[in-house]
Parts: C-alpha cells; sequence; structure tokens
C-alpha cells in the first residue's frame, strides 16, 4: 500500500480543513482556545456530561458543519509509546471504519509533542488502513490515499514509519492465511518470490539436504507431515556498508495439532497463526532492507508443520540433533524448540555478533504476562537492557525473564543428553530457553523473543487486528539500537 503523504507546518483552521471528509485533532496541553470547531465540540462535550481533559482517555467524534467526521483527542507528554498508540488508535478507529480515501491529521501545543503525535498517528493510520486476508463475499474495502498532516513538517518525510509499517503488514498477512492458503510450500514460494523481489540472497534446507546434515531435531517434527514439504530457509540481506552481523530466527509452524499428545480443539484453534514468529523475523527483514539499513542481516526460517501419522515422533523418543546433542522427546506438542534448535545451530555457525529469535512458543509465558506483552530471555543483561528499551521506544511492550543455570538440572535424561521439556508445567518458558542456549555457539549474544502478545482480542497498542505484528518493531528498534553501539 502507498499513501501519499502531504505536509503543511501551519496549524490547520476551519477554511483548511473544510474539505477534509475525515480529520482527527490531537491536542496536547491546554489547547481550547482557538481550536477549530470549538463551539460544536463543546457542546456536545456538554450534552455529553464530559469535561475537556476527559479527552486524555477517551476520545470524542464530531460531525463537522461540512459532513465530514472529527475526531478529537488530547495527549500529555507523560504518555509512553505504548500509551501513545494505544489512545491514538480509539481516535483513529471511528475514522478507519468509514474506509476514508484521505484523513487530515492535525496536531496542536508545543514542537516536540506535535512532532511526537503527528509521527505516532501517521503510522497508527497507516498500520490500520490495510486489508488483511479475508474471504467474505462482501469484502469490497477501499484503499486509503493520502494523509495530510497540518502542524508540522517532518525533515525525514516519515521513511522508517513507512518501513516498520511494511514490515508490521508483511507479518499479519502472512499470520492470519488460513492453513490450506499457507502450507509449508505455499511459504515457501511467498517466501522465494519476496526474495527475488527485494533482492534478499535464498537458500532452502529441504527434507532431503537435513537429512544429509542430521538435523534430526527438525526431522523429528517435520516427519509425520505430508507432503514433506517442510525446509529451513535461509535469507540475507548485504548491503554495501556493514557495520553489525545479526541473525534472525522465527519458529514457522504452519499449522500444529500438538502431535500425539493431541491439543484439545479449544486450543488446536487459531494453531495456524503458529508461524508467527517467521513473519516477524521477515517483517523485520522486510523493514531493515527498505530502511536500507548497515547492517548484515541473515534471516532463518524454520518451516514445518507438527500433524500426527504413523511416522510422526512421539514420547519417549530419542533423536539427535545437528549439533549432535541427543534429545529426549517428553511432549509432542513441544515441537518449537525442537524445529528451532537445529535452526539456531545453522545460524550460529554463520558466527553473527547477534542471534534474535521470534516464536509463539509456551503457554506458560502467556500464564505468566498474559497476552499485552511479550516476554524475552538474553544470555547477556546489556543485551536484555537494550531489548527492554528498544521495546519501550517502539510501543511494544516486553519483560525480561532471567537465564539461569539452575534450570538445567529440570532436563537431565537418564537416556539422552538433554530432555526436550518437563511435564511438571510451571516456568516452561524459562525451560525451553535454557533447551534452545544449549544449540548456540556461546561466544554469539542471544535473544530470545517469546510472543505471548502475538495475539491479542480487540488490538493492542497501535494495530486494531487480533493478531497484531507485535515484534516487528520492537526488533527493527533493537537494530537501530545495535548499530549505535
Amino acid at each position: 500500500m502507498s499513501v501519499k503523504l502531504q505536509q503543511n507546518a501551519a496549524n490547520a483552521n476551519e477554511n483548511a480543513i473544510i474539505n477534509h471528509k475525515h480529520v482527527i485533532f490531537i491536542l496536547s496541553g491546554n489547547d481550547e482556545p482557538g481550536l477549530p470547531f470549538l463551539s460544536s465540540l463543546q457542546s456536545k462535550l456538554k450534552r455529553s456530561k464530559r469535561e475537556f481533559n476527559s479527552l486524555t482517555i477517551t476520545p470524542l467524534t464530531l460531525d463537522l458543519p461540512s459532513g465530514g467526521l472529527a475526531s478529537y483527542v488530547r495527549t500529555e507528554q507523560k504518555l509512553s509509546p505504548y500509551q501513545r498508540h494505544s489512545l491514538l488508535r480509539k481516535a483513529i478507529k471511528p475514522l478507519i471504519e468509514e474506509q476514508p480515501d484521505s484523513i487530515a491529521i492535525c496536531v496542536f501545543g508545543e514542537e516536540s509533542e506535535r512532532a511526537a503525535n503527528a509521527c505516532a498517528a501517521h503510522y497508527v493510520i497507516n498500520v490500520n488502513a490495510i486489508n488483511l486476508p479475508n474471504q467474505k463475499k462482501e469484502n469490497k474495502l477501499q484503499q486509503l490515499n493520502e494523509i495530510t498532516i497540518y502542524g508540522y513538517k517532518a525533515p525525514h518525510n516519515y521513511e522508517h514509519v513507512t518501513a516498520r509499517v511494511a514490515g508490521n503488514v508483511l507479518c499479519r498477512q502472512l499470520t492470519v492465511s488460513p492453513p490450506n492458503e499457507l502450507t509449508p510450500a505455499i511459504y515457501r514460494q511467498k517466501v522465494a518470490a519476496l526474495a527475488k523481489e527485494h533482492g534478499w540472497q535464498l537458500h532452502e534446507y529441504d527434507m532431503a539436504a537435513l537429512k544429509k546434515l542430521g538435523a534430526g531435531a527438525f526431522i523429528a517434527v517435520a516427519q509425520g507431515s505430508e507432503p514433506q514439504d517442510a525446509a529451513i530457509v535461509h535469507l540475507s540481506y548485504q548491503p554495501k556498508e556493514v557495520k553489525k552481523h545479526v541473525a534472525l530466527v522465527g519458529k514457522g509452524i504452519c499449522f500444529d495439532t500438538g502431535g500425539h499428545n493431541l491439543k484439545p480443539a479449544k486450543y488446536m484453534l487459531g494453531m495456524h497463526e503458529d508461524m508467527n514468529g517467521s513473519a516477524v523475523a521477515l517483517g523485520i527483514l522486510l523493514a531493515a532492507s527498505q530502511k536500507q539499513l548497515p547492517i548484515k542481516l541473515d534471516c532463518w526460517l524454520a518451516i514445518a508443520q507438527n500433524h500426527i501419522s504413523p511416522s510422526a515422533y512421539k514420547q519417549n523418543d530419542v533423536v539427535k540433533a545437528l549439533n549432535g546433542m541427543t534429545i529426549e522427546i517428553v511432549h509432542t506438542d513441544a515441537e518449537g524448540r525442537m524445529v528451532l534448535a537445529d535452526t539456531l545451530t545453522l545460524a550460529s555457525r554463520q558466527k553473527p555478533e547477534v542471534i534474535i529469535d521470534f516464536a509463539t512458543l509456551t503457554g506458560s509465558m502467556i500464564t505468566a504476562l498474559g497476552d499485552r506483552m511479550s516476554g524475552i530471555i538474553a544470555t547477556n543483561s546489556t543485551l536484555a537492557s537494550q531489548a527492554q528499551k528498544a521495546g519501550e521506544k517502539a510501543g511494544e511492550r516486553i519483560l525480561a525473564f532471567p537465564y539461569e543455570e539452575d534450570y538445567d538440572s529440570d532436563l537431565d535424561s537418564d537416556i539422552a543428553d538433554i530432555k526436550q521439556c518437563t511435564l511438571e508445567g510451571g516456568g516452561d518458558h524459562l525451560h525451553a530457553a535454557r533447551f534452545l542456549g544449549k544449540f548456540i555457539d556461546n561466544n554469539i549474544a542471544w535473544l530470545h523473543t517469546d510472543l505471548s502478545s502475538a495475539n491479542h482480542k480487540g488490538g493492542l497498542g497501535a494495530v486494531q487486528s487480533d493478531t497484531n505484528g507485535f515484534g516487528v518493531g520492537f526488533g527493527l528498534a533493537l537494530l537501530d539500537m545495535l548499530l549505535s553501539d
């Protein structure tokens, strides 16, 4: 989606916006005097028994004398990016629902607030004014073509916003695709098309190649699905100037039945989105490419399905991973850490400075945090601190968990080098991280992201859809932070 952007440093007045049908007024501080259509706003506030200050909590919509629709909202300097995005999402939602051809953003207040609100509103509008895959018979949505900003003119023309929107939209479009329309084979075709379009190098390790390599952890999961179309896909982006080398790794389970330890219907519904981690990695790769970041990115996608069949792996099997470790299978629904194990080994062999993985991995992370933020686990405190700051900057909240060695004893096996997991429950997100850490070179900094907030009913932060693309903004901000070291 390409949206034309016009900027005008001058504040909007009633004459300036008379031809706009959809307008958002973003106020800050005490902006009541001189506000366009102030008398109409005051009348509606009075009729609704509300005060002007209530606009900091609940936006208000107003039918303009010209026939347009306006949304009024008021921000405060103390707002975090997440809070600002959430408030603006509420204000913009009634405008987006009318499927406008254009939207005007009018910002008021001090320059710092006008800058923050103009950039945030531009992102919130763009990221929500898109069509996700939908096969309803009546699905004729009009595309947003133009955004006009009054009150602030950005020198950078919002390139960062455009790149982040592209990455988030790609992530969500892939994630919500029905499982019969995003099998591993189809997914690989889509990835190949993206690689060709954006000039990324592409190499696929199909099942035959993985068996030859000895990637027994990945194969254990993938062998239960027909056709045998699973693969580890490696994409590379390398600009002329390279200041950092980072690997992105994503879990791409296109559908997860749980395997022999079958999920009940309630928990199997929605498991086509278990490939969200790979979609996040792809979204970051796309955004970084569009921004032309001076960073070499290796993107590794573990694409497979976890199905039931006579050849599917089962409890008490012992398999040998790519790095030579033997793994005792405890639960077939812990397939994500299995496919990631061999993928992380391959990523480590390229010797990046940092590995960042993304996965909808454990229910225990959702138990710990709910579905409004995601958890991270890092091999060093510096990386964990950078990641939390990046999440705060991006408006995608994350919380760091410990990476402590004594959890390893829970994964001791009598017949293999390590257990895949335990059946005792509590702390599985920590056990999963300790397990995955065994497949990474100790000299490489590693950040594990467990995407407990990948889907939140009613949207999250800037994004209105339940499937929200969480992680793309955070990952992009972290790359910027790593480059500034």
